[in-house]
């Protein structure tokens, strides 16, 4: 008998990581810290030269190149209903975003594709002498939907902190380290509301994708992404 508990323990310990293997090899890495595959400026065939992988296997914009810059896409694929995981973070005044649903032929990718909001809250507003809405602050649906500041928890500055958004068409959720922040329907009646009043109001084409490409966005800012993955 109590030669069976060793036995019985280590067959319950091989059938965990099969399982953990199971479940992480689901995920599909845009990004892994080693190469930049896949990853090219919108509308464009090849990474802009301003993109680079720093020392610590961080995608970041390095915004000294002048040549350099524009917002990128991961162009290998293109997702519609996804779970997407990353880590990022920003400077003193840093601003950026997280894009999806991203269609090419447009002027930009704002105006088509819905954003989740990587910004400075604490200080941007100080900095640039620019009051921040809620609606532009860190984890909201860029100009649509609010994230909720009793949810929300930034590392300081200069930190890394972790991103989840989960899209599917009856519900979309936003993750802010470990929290959700923030969930909407797209495509509902209050969602089409929220856009005729907004800012995407002259945006014919804003949100109507549903399928399309991840993007990230270069904001003249210098921003540092890793661990990029989906399911």
């Amino acid at each position: 008998m109590s030669n069976s508990i060793p036995i019985l323990f280590f067959v319950i310990f091989i059938f965990s990581c099969n399982n953990i293997t199971k479940e992480n090899s689901d995920w599909v890495y845009l990004f892994d810290g080693t190469t930049t595959n896949g990853w090219r400026a919108y509308n464009e065939d090849s990474l802009p030269s301003g993109w680079i992988i720093d020392d610590e296997g961080a995608l970041t914009f390095n915004k000294e190149d002048k040549a350099g810059g524009g917002d990128i896409i991961y162009g290998l694929e293109e997702f519609e209903n996804f779970e997407l995981y990353l880590e990022w973070k920003l400077p003193i005044g840093g601003n950026s975003g997280i894009f999806y649903h991203i269609k090419e032929g447009f002027n930009g990718i704002a105006q088509i594709a819905p954003e989740y909001q990587l910004i400075d809250d604490e200080n941007y507003s100080k900095i640039y002498n620019y009051e921040l809405q809620e609606w532009q602050q860190t984890a909201s649906d860029y100009s649509m939907h609010t994230a909720d500041p009793k949810q929300k928890v930034l590392k300081p500055i200069g930190e890394w902190n972790t991103t989840k958004i989960r899209f599917t068409p009856e519900l979309v959720e936003h993750w802010l380290n470990g929290k959700k922040v923030l969930s909407f329907v797209p495509w509902s009646d209050d969602w089409y509301k929220r856009k005729a009043d907004g800012k995407w109001k002259n945006s014919t084409k804003y949100g109507s994708f549903k399928r399309g490409y991840i993007g990230l966005q270069d904001h003249d800012s210098p921003i540092w992404f890793r661990n990029i993955k989906i399911l």
